[in-house]
């Protein structure tokens, strides 16, 4: 399957800032000197050009790094499709009939398409991970708090976290490197732990491709089961929805001019109560427990990346279709660990992808940990994703 050429809507602004290489495009949520900070809608689009960088801009650029591009993005990052009826939809460049995912559509697409070295994008549950799996590409999630939220939006989240995508193992470590100056690569002397959470609801399209390449790898790898897994899902959903409500439902009660996609979800997050809060973050200590203490005996742990193949943007209409696609992804930005996605293809072609977790911190050897899978197991190989 050939790519498609990206579409004008990959990028809302084409940028030349910094050294020579390697290049990077920045999601339009993230400020950037003499930009507006659009955040792919309408109610920003009128905003005065920021004053100051980001701090993740700024260490890019004293990495050397050249910024050449504000990447397009869901509306307020606030969705997972990437469909955008303001600022136009990013091309999923090698399944243009399907999703490019979201939040960070852009970010995906420019890396997807060969528009940049590697891009930064932000992950509040799954809005990296998501769409680097629709769109063929690798995605990071980093520790909660490890990367300044300084000069992003939402100004305040306690699940948001920036990451970035890339082509390969290589390129990701060093965009890791760029916006943290605290990274330092690591590299295995041994095949790593590794275990299986016990994750419900998978199609078979997804899951038999991924458990026949870790058996053939790791034929006695456990399964195991986290108890608030589900729970953490739809906690995590409760926190967002929550704080985005605080942040953007002024703006909506004042008239702002959001989608009607967007203002739908404000209006419902808007109904959320403090009990529903205190509940989601008795999930939050309950879950995070859970997964460290299985990091205890494990160097990391996977599951899908999404329970079935991205859906079509025809089948995308029907939010029925959309709601689960983050369901292994969001417990991770309510725990705060680290995750990481790598993607495949089904025996049919299309994309799927294996989530990785490792403790919180030990970001590094996260990277060292995906950069061993994709030596070793061939699903998982570093490949022409053009075709």
């Amino acid at each position: 399957m050939n790519a498609h050429a990206p579409s004008a809507a990959t990028l809302v602004g084409e940028l030349s800032l910094g050294g020579d290489e390697p290049t990077v495009v920045v999601k339009d949520c993230i400020d950037i000197v003499g930009t507006v900070t659009g955040c792919g809608s309408e109610a920003f689009a009128s905003r005065a050009p920021a004053t100051e960088n980001a701090d993740l801009v700024d260490a890019l650029l004293n990495a050397g790094c050249k910024i050449v591009g504000k990447a397009n993005m869901h509306e307020i990052a606030f969705g997972m499709t990437g469909v955008n009826g303001f600022t136009g939809t990013p091309v999923n460049p090698i399944w243009p009939d399907r999703i490019p995912g979201g939040s960070s559509s852009g970010s995906a697409v420019a890396v997807a398409a060969g528009l940049c070295d590697f891009a930064v994008g932000t992950d509040t549950g799954g809005s990296v991970r998501q769409p680097a799996t629709c769109c063929g590409v690798i995605g990071i999630k980093p520790t909660y708090g490890r990367v300044s939220r300084k000069g992003l939006t939402p100004l305040k989240s306690s699940l948001d976290c920036p990451g970035v995508f890339a082509r390969d193992m290589e390129m990701l470590t060093k965009a890791m490197a760029a916006i943290d100056p605290t990274f330092t690569p690591e590299t295995l002397i041994h095949a790593p732990k590794l275990g299986r959470i016990k994750s419900e609801g998978v199609d078979a399209e997804v899951g038999d491709p991924l458990v026949y390449a870790l058996m053939d790898a790791y034929p006695d790898m456990p399964y195991e089961i986290l108890p608030s897994f589900a729970a953490a899902f739809d906690a995590g959903m409760v926190v967002m929805s929550h704080e985005m409500a605080q942040e953007f439902g002024p703006m909506l009660a004042a008239g702002a001019p959001f989608g009607p996609d967007i203002a739908a979800r404000l209006s419902n997050a808007m109904k959320i109560t403090e009990a529903q809060r205190a509940e989601a973050e008795a999930v939050r200590s309950r879950f995070t427990a859970e997964v460290d203490a299985l990091l205890e005996r494990y160097d990391a742990l996977v599951t899908p990346s999404l329970p079935t193949v991205p859906p079509t943007l025809d089948e995308a209409k029907d939010p029925q279709n959309v709601l689960s696609l983050t369901r292994f992804q969001r417990p991770f930005n309510l725990s705060g660990h680290p995750a990481i996605t790598l993607p495949a293809r089904s025996n049919a072609g299309l994309p799927i992808g294996l989530q990785i977790i490792g403790r919180k911190g030990e970001d590094a050897k996260l990277c060292a940990i995906a950069s061993w899978i994709t030596s070793c197991i061939p699903l998982f190989q570093s490949k022409d994703r053009t075709q």
